[in-house]
């Protein structure tokens, strides 16, 4: 009788879901899944470092609306995947982890100094939305079905599933592999038809509706009918950080994050707010006044597939648990029978009236691109690459003070052109971002904005986007500095003599000083293309002559460090972290 392994089982369960790609570094202690993966036709694609492969996925998975998958080996291959976990269910990225421990006589619990060996799963499980590992090999078609079922359930985040090594590698007789529709809900959650005709009757007769967006819309694919829905309703559209960009930045009914203030004074001018795929958290304000306006004054319409979040940190009046795409389709349809009902002259005006907030901030703004000083003010990184790059390139952005400047200096022009740690912060990142987005839109522009910082967290990977020929562009700032740090450090510190000097010496700070790294030379010395600029005028053709190398190419770009610290909406980053003052 023909026999199998517990390796092969899995990578025929992988191929049936529809992966195509694997991230992760190899190892022995699972060759059955990843021979088993070869043999079907699914690529390994293979970083230097395992936290890497988890942003891979993360990034693979936010732009194609696919499962991403990455693995990782027993003991310090799954210890250094852990932040990578971390960062990617705090951003609700729709990531499977598969991972190998030692033999099952062995682990779990461990017999006592076993090899690379640490209890894997109970690490992983309070930073994931589920870790289990498969104890038999009988079980491992069981909770793999199971593990499948926890990433399409409510919001998407990381799963994990350990199998050790012994049932990967053992032989066993073949299983029936399941069509995913035998073991889990394969059609999007729908709502009710008296849910949709209420959620219409309250915008329809609103006097200006506000649609507030997060991730959700991202997941579900849902921007075609977002425009429509803003359009059809003459409805501001606001998002999360997570979510900036789900609607054009070209539109007119895009209210960016990054007018903190203007998002603020729409926000309370809206009395009724549609709440689609978001959580409202921290930097959502938690949904509170004086950032939003009272419940009392607006009413509340929040969708999302976690029935958990519903609710939550602001009073509903109507939770709607259902897919926000299939929920929109549904709600346009209502909306154009009603279109003649709405009161869209009265919001064209507030529209007009609200939109020179947008405008007034936007040229002070860039009053900052008047300075043409070398090493460059941080402003022009973010408005060269605009200009450079396609409308439809993808810009991650990786730092601190650089991806604030990042995101006030670069618009956003096609949805789901932009990746960062919003929830989560974390440094370096976007490194690993930037090769999955060049996966998953293989032909696509990829630009990753970082700070030296952050890069120097990642730096190996350049190496990875050389031997994978993915074509990512790094524009690295480096100011020399761990420049926010250095920022909240100052004003704790000396907070007259920062306000009046701008900048302490090194010696008046606690060790946020950083040496020198020539990334363009690191580039160059791993196969990549390397630039070095200082002011404005080097940098746009710098970024023509990367986009014709037909390989990765990295710009070390010199920044002014104490100007780079003194990056756009500090304030309103600093009053985001705070419990917001309002009753």
């Amino acid at each position: 009788m023909a026999t199998t392994t517990g390796g092969r089982i899995i990578a025929e369960m992988l191929k049936e879901e529809g992966v195509e790609k694997i991230f992760g570094i190899v190892d022995g202690t699972y060759l059955q899944l990843l021979k088993g993966a070869r043999d079907l036709g699914i690529e390994l694609i293979t970083p230097r470092h395992e936290t890497i492969a988890a942003h891979m996925a993360g990034a693979y998975a936010r732009l194609t609306g696919k499962l991403g998958v990455c693995i990782a080996s027993n003991g310090p291959g799954v210890a250094n995947m852990l932040s990578g976990v971390a960062v990617e269910n705090a951003e609700g990225n729709r990531v499977l982890l598969i991972t190998s421990s030692r033999r099952s006589a062995i682990t779990y619990p461990d017999r006592g100094g076993a090899y690379q060996c640490f209890e894997q799963v109970a690490v992983i499980r309070p930073m994931s939305k589920w870790s289990h590992s498969a104890p038999t090999s009988d079980r491992i078609p069981e909770l793999l079905r199971k593990a499948f079922r926890k990433c399409y359930e409510g919001r998407p985040g990381v799963v994990h599933l350990d199998v050790p090594e012994n049932l990967i590698h053992g032989e066993r007789k073949p299983v029936p592999i399941l069509k995913p529709y035998q073991y889990r809900r394969v059609d999007p959650i729908a709502p009710t038809e008296a849910q949709v005709e209420k959620a219409a009757e309250m915008l329809v007769s609103a006097r200006l509706p506000l649609i507030h967006v997060g991730s959700g819309v991202i997941h579900a694919q849902a921007f075609e009918e977002l425009e429509t829905l803003a359009a059809l309703l003459l409805s501001p559209v606001t998002t999360s950080w997570s979510a900036r960009g789900a609607l054009r930045e070209t539109s007119e009914l895009a209210w960016p994050m990054i007018h903190v203030k203007a998002v603020n004074q729409v926000r309370n001018r809206a009395d009724v707010a549609l709440c689609l795929g978001a959580d409202v958290g921290e930097t959502d304000w938690w949904g509170k006044a004086p950032y939003w306006a009272q419940p009392a004054n607006q009413k509340w319409i929040q969708v999302d597939l976690d029935e958990e979040i519903m609710g939550r940190n602001r009073p509903v009046d109507l939770g709607i648990v259902a897919d926000v795409k299939v929920f929109m389709q549904r709600l346009i349809e209502k909306l154009r029978a009603a279109a003649d009902r709405m009161p869209i002259l009265d919001r064209q005006a507030t529209i007009a009236e609200l939109r020179k907030e947008i405008e007034k901030d936007r040229a002070k703004l860039d009053e900052k691109l008047s300075d043409l000083s070398s090493p460059m003010v941080t402003a022009h990184v973010g408005s060269i690459c605009r200009q450079v790059l396609d409308d439809d390139a993808v810009l991650i952005f990786d730092g601190g003070n650089t991806a604030v400047w990042g995101h006030f200096y670069y618009e956003l022009r096609t949805p789901n052109t932009q990746l960062s740690t919003n929830h989560f912060g974390h440094l370096g990142a976007g490194v690993g971002q930037a090769l999955g987005a060049a996966v998953a839109l293989p032909g696509r522009q990829i630009c990753c904005i970082a700070g030296d910082g952050a890069m120097g967290f990642n730096v190996q990977e350049i190496e990875t986007a050389v031997r994978n020929k993915l074509k990512v562009i790094y524009v690295v700032c480096c100011d020399k500095q761990w420049g926010m740090v250095k920022m909240s450090m100052s004003f704790a510190l000396k907070p007259l003599k920062t306000l009046i000097m701008k900048s302490l010496s090194p010696e008046e700070t606690i060790n946020t000083e950083l040496k020198e790294i020539e990334f363009d030379k690191v580039a160059q010395a791993m196969g990549a293309h390397g630039e070095r600029v200082a002011d404005p005028a080097g940098l746009k053709p710098a970024l023509e002559r990367c986009l014709a190398a037909e390989k990765c190419s990295v710009i070390h770009v010199d920044v002014d460090p104490t100007k780079h610290m003194w990056a756009p909406g500090l304030m309103h980053f600093k009053a985001m972290h705070q419990e917001p003052k309002g009753k």
